[in-house]
């Protein structure tokens, strides 16, 4: 069964929910906002998606900018900031099996799925 990092409130989010849908697919809903990734879990997904910790992060969040932006971080801090904020997090995140796609772009995704 696929699974779905997915912010309600994303647009992106909310079509990639509906294109599984529609494509008859099972799916679990993670809900990372209201139950935020450990710094292992994120190191988990990080290594399904095949992509280092920045290329993770909404870097035109607030919070991001306020805090983080033009820092010298190292992979670690990153995570940690993830961890801390999960918003930061790109969304929507599908992940099957052993592997992961950010899910924004519909036609990646069903090559994905």
């Amino acid at each position: 069964m696929l699974q779905v990092l997915h912010n309600p409130r994303c647009g992106k989010s909310r079509n990639c929910l509906a294109f599984l849908t529609e494509a008859n697919q099972d799916f679990e809903i993670i809900s990372y906002l209201q139950n935020p990734l450990s710094e292992a879990e994120i190191k988990e997904l990080l290594q399904k998606l095949d992509l280092n910790p920045l290329e993770l992060v909404r870097q035109k969040e607030t919070i991001w900018i306020e805090n983080y932006k033009n820092k010298s971080l190292t992979d670690h801090e990153i995570i940690k900031a993830l961890s801390e904020h999960p918003i930061l997090i790109e969304r929507p995140i599908v992940i099957k099996n052993n592997e992961a796609i950010i899910g924004r772009d519909l036609e990646k995704l069903q090559k994905f799925i």
